[in-house]
């Protein structure tokens, strides 16, 4: 299986897991809250969206992942969602290994 396709499943563990936070305001809400260890944009998300989440993300110093279109996400997690909070530091930091590894 590729990396890609690991990272995917792996959001979806995450869900499953309970350490997944979605949807735009509840991402910010938690970031702020500092519950937050790393953000997932979708790379195909508006742009008032995109810097929304980008201010408030390097406001907390939140690392932020837009390697995934908003449809891939939401196979991943089982809901329609382009933005996604990891609220797992181990979950995030295998996240970011399988994207290094190349998706």
């Amino acid at each position: 299986m590729q990396n890609r396709q690991k990272a995917i499943n792996l959001l979806g563990l995450a869900e499953r897991a309970g350490k997944l936070t979605t949807g735009t305001e509840t991402v910010i809400n938690e970031t702020n809250k500092g519950k937050i260890k790393l953000i997932l944009l979708a790379s195909d998300v508006q742009a008032n969206t995109a810097e929304k989440v980008d201010r408030v993300a390097r406001k907390n110093n939140i690392p932020m992942i837009n390697s995934f279109s908003a449809s891939e996400m939401s196979r991943a997690i089982g809901k329609k969602r382009k933005v996604l909070g990891l609220t797992d530091a181990g979950f995030a930091r295998a996240l970011v290994k399988r994207i290094n590894e190349g998706v």
